[in-house]
């Protein structure tokens, strides 16, 4: 069997391709919605030859721009076992966005079938789902041409949230199978995770209110859908800025993303001590806790907390238990705060290994471990369980009451925590079920360690590539020398550290700093930035807070 040349050039006449480059990174395709539609074309016919390549095995399709602003979209694919695409084809997805004529498109096509020894005979079989952006409904049809372009069969979820479409695609591939993960629709979805969160939290006193920040996206609505399954019982629960009726509030002032960076509430709040609340993104696949200490000053437990509360918690419930060789570890990136690594290691006595930055690198990692906790610092990441420890979970009888309800209670996490993918609502369930079990306020959980000071920024730059980071991205292997100035700079401030990423999908690199205090954090991201501007392609306006250096390493201005 080959392809249909004629079928495909049709096909691909409706989708033309616009003069822009496309890069396929660890978020998918991300840019303005408007420029998507030849990509989304292209996405279609590369999901076919994935799923055929597994046989027929389904292959989800997510439409979204996560926390970007409204105008833009992006879309990324799903493995069969609810994975993010194979870094391997990753290259595939590129070429084939970047095709510009239908003889470039087939000979991409052409280069996959023969690459990955594809039998184009074989079925194939697409499920997509979307957010709440407008331009979605328009890139889905254009994704829908092109897997029928090639003969595949799809089907359209409609609004869901990134990890529900995640959650799906592996009900359906696992379906009928001794390692079934749960009923493939919406309701499936609520079913399975608020059964687990009862199992672990009834009979027990339940918290105050938790208000939660929808990011006016669709992690708002599917909140409120939840809700309904959870009841009032055990958990109580209200949505804030859940407008999806206008487009233009979707992660506007709101959000992890927005919390997180800027570390202040999002818009919609009137914080007061005691307040409980937690931010979602735009499709709910990461989410920060903060709150309001007795002063009325606003605290963020972000994904650090986050880890080391899942961690620490799950490594008790492991030695309470007395499940044998059961191996619990944690993943870090660069950005995870030094105060966080030194508890987890020194405290809780947990193995930490670090990655590169991205969700694929340490949801990899996490996989070598019997339990492997994974979170980045913005709020995204899972728990994940070996088959070996949820078969060891359910052997272990346990001799005494309290081994006893340890073991019901690791059974019940490994049904109530997201397998597949970060998961804002699975996580946020996953953090009251702790709290609940372990009588703790949100005050208290921020006490297990006081973050370092740290600051963000990025810097417009001429070529991102030209910056290459190594070690887990702790350091620049390029430009030259520019290593070396940043570890000069850090060396001067109390718990100094700073390293320098490049963006995966725009020209621009990110410069964290961490410090003791955030005057010093501030200023040590500003000493880096002002070097990378003045002296490795810096483009645009320079910003007044970036810091002048001179050629011995002192600040100027």
């Amino acid at each position: 069997m080959s392809l249909d040349r004629a079928k495909i050039d049709a096909a691909f006449a409706k989708h033309p391709k616009l003069n822009v480059t496309y890069t396929y990174g660890t978020a998918g395709f991300r840019t303005k919605g408007d420029t998507l539609d030849s990509v989304m074309f292209t996405v279609g016919l590369l999901a076919v030859l994935r799923s055929k390549s597994h046989n027929g095995k389904v292959i989800g399709a997510m439409v979204t721009a996560s926390h970007n602003p409204a105008v833009d979209n992006g879309v990324k694919l799903v493995e069969p076992m609810g994975e993010m695409l194979a870094q391997s084809w990753e290259s595939y997805a590129t070429e084939l966005a970047n095709a510009s004529t239908t003889d470039a498109l087939l000979a991409a096509l052409e280069n996959v079938v023969t690459k990955e020894k594809i039998d184009l005979g074989k079925p194939a079989n697409i499920v997509v789902g979307r957010d709440t952006r407008p331009s979605g409904v328009a890139l889905v049809e254009a994704l829908v041409d092109g897997v029928k372009a090639l003969g595949g069969t799809i089907t359209d979820y409609g609004l869901n949230t990134t990890p529900q479409l995640h959650y799906v695609t592996r009900c359906l591939n696992t379906k009928g199978t001794p390692e079934a993960y749960g009923e493939p629709t919406e309701e499936g979805y609520y079913k399975k995770l608020s059964d687990a969160f009862r199992r672990i939290v009834g009979g027990k006193p339940k918290l105050s209110t938790l208000y939660i920040d929808g990011a006016n996206g669709i992690g708002a609505p599917t909140a409120h859908k939840l809700v309904k399954f959870l009841k009032d019982d055990i958990i109580s629960v209200e949505v804030v800025n859940d407008n999806t009726s206008d487009p233009s509030k979707l992660n506007l002032h709101s959000g992890a993303d927005y919390v997180k960076v800027g570390q202040k509430k999002p818009e919609g709040f009137d914080l007061k001590p005691g307040m409980r609340c937690a931010s979602l993104d735009g499709d709910a696949d990461r989410i920060v806790f903060w709150y309001a200490d007795k002063d009325g000053q606003f605290k963020l437990l972000d994904g650090d907390k986050i880890a080391t509360l899942a961690a620490g918690f799950i490594m008790g419930l492991v030695k309470e238990a007395k499940v044998p060789n059961i191996n619990v570890g944690l993943v870090q990136t660069a950005y995870a705060n030094g105060s966080a690594t030194t508890y987890v290691k020194d405290t809780l006595q947990v193995p930490v290994v670090f990655t590169a930055t991205g969700v694929k690198h340490l949801h990899h990692a996490a996989e070598e471990f019997d339990v492997g906790v994974y979170f980045e610092a913005n709020g995204h990441g899972t728990v994940l369980f070996s088959p070996a420890a949820i078969k060891a979970f359910h052997a272990t009888e346990g001799s005494s009451p309290a081994e006893k309800v340890a073991l019901n209670t690791l059974r019940a996490l490994t049904d109530l925590i997201n397998q597949t993918v970060g998961d804002a609502l699975s996580d946020l369930l996953m953090v009251e079920a702790i709290l609940v079990s372990t009588g703790q306020t949100f005050a208290d959980w921020d006490t297990a360690y006081t973050d370092l000071k740290s600051r963000l920024e990025k810097v417009t730059v001429t070529n991102r590539l030209e910056f290459v980071a190594i070690k887990a991205d702790t350091e620049l292997a390029k430009p030259d020398g520019l290593q070396k100035k940043i570890e000069q700079q850090q060396a001067k401030f109390k718990n100094g550290r700073s390293f320098v990423r490049p963006s995966g999908t725009e020209d621009v690199v990110r410069v964290y700093a961490e410090a003791d205090t955030q005057a010093n954090a501030d200023l040590l991201a500003n000493i880096v930035c002002g070097i990378i501007f003045d002296h490795h392609g810096g483009v645009g306006t320079r910003p007044a807070a970036f810091k002048k250096v001179g050629d011995d390493g002192e600040v100027i201005a």
